[in-house]
């Protein structure tokens, strides 16, 4: 007798152990089987963009003082196009490189079209661009999608983990290099790896790294980092300035501390040389008032718009860069 109850408690146990398991990972797994779990953002993460207040400080120079005599104030626009080529993956060849999947959301790309988890420097030196001119540097960003309406695409479906719907398509990419308000800049070096934004920001300790800046095209002096709300025929618009101050040795760090933000006053540390300011502006054909839109995140981050971020490699040639440098430093209007 003793025996048999012993083997009813052995089985009550994995009965109950089997099904917390199941539970677990279905909490785990953020419904990435199906795609819907986490889905939408929630309501609070939109505002009409009307009731953003303005402001003076606009991208990609806010907080900046004005231009002092010394300043490089050219610009360098890169036409790369607008990723017609549907070059997707959930891949961050700069943050965590050779780990296949490991964005667990989708990334969209221009430039080098060879841009992967295990993309090297001689890879990516070889490899075809979407770039006029040859500009062989990736630039990505993750996802903005529509989550009334269901993926068509197998790219569309691959993220998993919570992101699902169909993925919106920018109607311009826009990627300019600027110059520093207190003096010259110096050439990036080659492979730099850059990262703007915080993709963890939802759970964050501070939202000292949030940097996007989400708007209308209509109301360029309204910025917010919650998804606006945009008048019927507009463009919304997502705008990514990257840090500009190079340690003058490294092209990547896990700290990202090799290449940081200026200081308000436009002064980057002492120890550090001012590099072109890369900008990415975003615009998409605004959704309806009442379409629900959500970035692509990581699980826990539930679409939060402060957790838009995007990465850069520099891939120019260093002729190609001279160039850049040189309209930005001389205060010339360029396309490269």
């Amino acid at each position: 007798m003793g025996s048999v109850r012993g083997w009813f408690v052995v089985l009550v146990c994995l009965l109950v152990g089997g099904v917390l398991t199941v539970a677990l990972l279905g909490v785990s797994d953020g419904g990435a089987r199906h795609g819907t779990a986490h889905a939408a953002a929630g309501s609070g993460d939109f505002v009409d963009i009307r009731d953003v207040p303005r402001s003076l400080d606009v991208p990609p120079s806010a907080g900046a003082p004005l231009p002092g005599a010394d300043a490089s104030t050219g610009t360098v626009v890169v036409d790369c196009g607008r990723n017609v080529e549907e070059h997707y993956n959930q891949d961050n060849m700069v943050v965590s490189p050779g780990l296949r999947g490991g964005a667990h959301h989708t990334h969209a790309y221009v430039g080098n079209l060879s841009t992967d988890a295990r993309s090297t420097d001689v890879s990516l030196a070889a490899a075809p661009t979407t770039c006029r001119g040859g500009d062989r540097s990736t630039y990505f960003w993750p996802v903005l999608r529509r989550t009334d309406r269901p993926a068509r695409y197998a790219f569309e479906r691959a993220a998993g983990h919570g992101n699902a719907g169909e993925i919106l398509r920018p109607v311009e990419v826009r990627l300019e290099f600027g110059g520093s308000p207190v003096g010259k800049v110096v050439a990036m070096p080659r492979f730099l790896r850059a990262v703007t934004g915080d993709a963890v920001a939802l759970t964050a300790r501070s939202e000292e790294n949030v940097r996007a800046r989400w708007g209308c095209a209509s109301l360029p002096d309204r910025l917010t980092t919650r998804y606006p709300r945009c008048p019927a025929g507009d463009r919304l618009t997502r705008t990514l300035t990257f840090p500009s101050c190079w340690n003058g040795l490294d092209t990547a760090g896990p700290e990202r501390t090799h290449l940081v933000f200026r200081a308000a006053n436009g002064v980057c540390p002492g120890d550090m040389f001012a590099v072109p300011e890369l900008t990415i502006r975003l615009a998409y054909d605004a959704p309806g008032p009442d379409v629900p839109i959500a970035l692509d995140s990581f699980p826990e981050q539930r679409h939060s718009p402060k957790t838009d971020h995007a990465m850069f490699v520099n891939v120019m040639t260093d002729a190609r860069m001279a160039a850049l440098v040189g309209c930005v430093n001389e205060g010339r209007r360029c396309r490269l």
